[in-house]
């Protein structure tokens, strides 16, 4: 099962869970009402869950580790342009552009130029 399909059954169960408590409590049945809410916390736990073990969840999660190298040759790189009369603040932000542009394109599967 993907992470993406099993995080939309665990929504699916949540949202399910949800209408039961509020069902329960309407007919003030508390034992279902505390059931449909234990469901409800195990769903999203299992979201939780799935997003903390997959590479696909939040940011910084499953990341490769950084390339020294090439860290040390962007900051030569920053450092040079910053030596030759461009903006320090304007260059870092636009490297952090090319950053979070490589990681859409990363995500969205989309092949980018070869660098």
């Amino acid at each position: 099962m993907s992470p993406c399909l099993a995080r939309r059954a665990a929504t699916a169960v949540c949202v399910a869970a949800i209408v039961g408590m509020i069902v329960s409590a309407v007919n003030e049945s508390t034992a279902g009402a505390l059931t449909a809410g234990m469901v409800a916390a195990a769903a999203a736990l299992a979201m939780i869950l799935v997003t903390a073990v997959t590479a696909d969840g939040a940011p910084g999660v499953g990341v490769s580790p950084v390339d020294e190298s090439l860290a040390a040759e962007i900051e030569d790189r920053v450092r040079s342009l910053v030596a030759m009369g461009a903006d320090e603040a304007e260059v870092r932000e636009l490297v952090g552009a090319a950053v979070r542009l490589g990681r859409r394109r990363r995500r969205a599967g989309s092949p980018g130029p070869d660098v």
